[in-house]
Formats: C-alpha cells, structure tokens, sequence
C-alpha cells in the first residue's frame, strides 16, 4: 500500500474497459486513485510499445471518465463475481 491503496483484482471486459477491486485507506481519494492507476498503466504500456502513442488520438491512452462502485450498497463477494464475469481474452 505504498501509494494509500492495492489492487486486488483486475480484468480486461468489453470495449477495453478494466474492472478493478482496490482497497485503500478512507482518507485516500477515489480520483488519487484513478489518476495513479491510469498514469502508472500508460506509461507501462508506452514503454514497452512506443508505437502506440502514435497511433492514439493526441497520444493519450485512456479516456477520462470512470466509473466507481463501493462495497457497501453492494456485496464484496458480489462485485469480484461481476468483475470475474467481465474476462475477455485478447
């Protein structure tokens, strides 16, 4: 948890998108979150195919919005179903 949060599970779903289960402290932000994420990926994926940023409207690899959901309203065990439900092999 050295940047406040982990993530405990990750799939690639339709449309590119990714579903994630992250844990983190209360007093870390949803959007800290996000932007962590999203930069670190990026930067991963441009360093290991530099082409790509070529390739992608004004360099940028992920869109802006997200979509958050927290345990609560719904079931820890209900959502990681979901989010194993959304594998896609690419």
């Amino acid at each position: 948890m050295e940047k406040g949060f982990t993530v405990d599970m990750l799939e690639v779903g339709e449309q590119g998108h990714i579903h994630c289960f992250v844990s983190a402290h209360p007093k870390v932000s949803i959007s800290y979150i996000v932007k962590m994420l999203k930069g670190i990926s990026a930067r991963r994926v441009f360093i290991q195919y530099p082409e790509l940023k070529k390739q992608l409207r004004k360099g940028v690899l992920w869109n802006h919005s997200y979509y958050v959901e927290t345990v609560g309203s719904v079931s820890e065990e209900n959502i990681r179903k979901y989010i194993e439900k959304q594998t896609n092999s690419y």
